[in-house]
């Protein structure tokens, strides 16, 4: 089953964050703030049709929209928009944009070439904890991309010149761990970004050490999705 008003909105979407990428990429090269003011905007409108194109999904499919491949790629790019969006606008830090506007393209690319059609969940999975599970995992991936971004930023800046996952594993599968390959990965990079947390606040870590833990953080985070799936397939293996 495939949603034709759903799949519009999803390719106008993927348009919409081809069109902020460039706009970023124009904003930084020739450095005109009304390119980048343009590109938020073009981002603002992708999110908004984003939004509406999940919830179309969610309706159609009588449950969250967050069980499968394209479903969860969908969201990843949905949260990292998000909350690259938000850091954005806060911090007034348009050159954010022009990194985290790539890497939501890819996902949201990643996303088009998986299968829309629309599955039954498996029984282990129709619980009240795949919302808050799945949920949180994404606006987690969306900070660690953004936290991915800024690390890059700041190891190019000389250049440039300018868990609640484990309970309902019991409840699903009769035990907290079974040391599947995502649980394994998932706790890599746990242990990285607690091992950044605790040397930041500890030790004052800071600089280039700290960026470079932020973008190896986030490449744990991209294998523990897409590398685990395809090549360490488990019970948490999205298709």
């Amino acid at each position: 089953m495939t949603l034709p008003l759903e799949t519009i909105l999803f390719y106008g979407v993927l348009g919409l964050y081809f069109g902020a990428m460039i706009l970023y990429f124009l904003f930084v090269a020739v450095k005109k703030e009304g390119l980048g003011k343009g590109a938020m905007g073009v981002q603002t409108a992708g999110l908004f049709l984003h939004t509406t194109a999940i919830v179309l999904r969610g309706v159609a499919a009588g449950r969250l929209p967050l069980t499968n491949q394209y479903e969860f790629a969908s969201a990843f790019a949905w949260g990292l928009c998000l909350v690259s969006l938000l850091f954005i606008l806060k911090f007034r830090f348009t050159l954010l944009g022009a990194f985290a506007a790539p890497i939501t393209f890819i996902i949201i690319g990643y996303a088009a070439l998986q299968s829309k059609e629309i599955r039954a969940l498996m029984p282990a999975l129709q619980s009240n904890w795949l919302g808050f599970h799945v949920s949180t995992a994404i606006i987690a991936y969306g900070a660690f991309g953004v936290s991915c971004v800024l690390g890059i930023i700041f190891l190019l800046r000389d250049r440039m010149k300018a868990s609640t996952g484990a309970i309902w594993a019991e409840r699903a599968w009769g035990s907290y761990w079974s040391w599947d390959p995502k649980e394994t990965w998932s706790l890599v990079t746990w242990l990285v970004y607690a091992t950044y947390l605790h040397l930041r606040i500890r030790r004052g870590w800071q600089g280039k050490s700290a960026a470079i833990f932020a973008v190896v953080g986030f490449v744990c985070v991209i294998f523990t999705y897409i590398g685990v799936n395809a090549l360490l397939p488990g019970v948490h293996s999205y298709k």
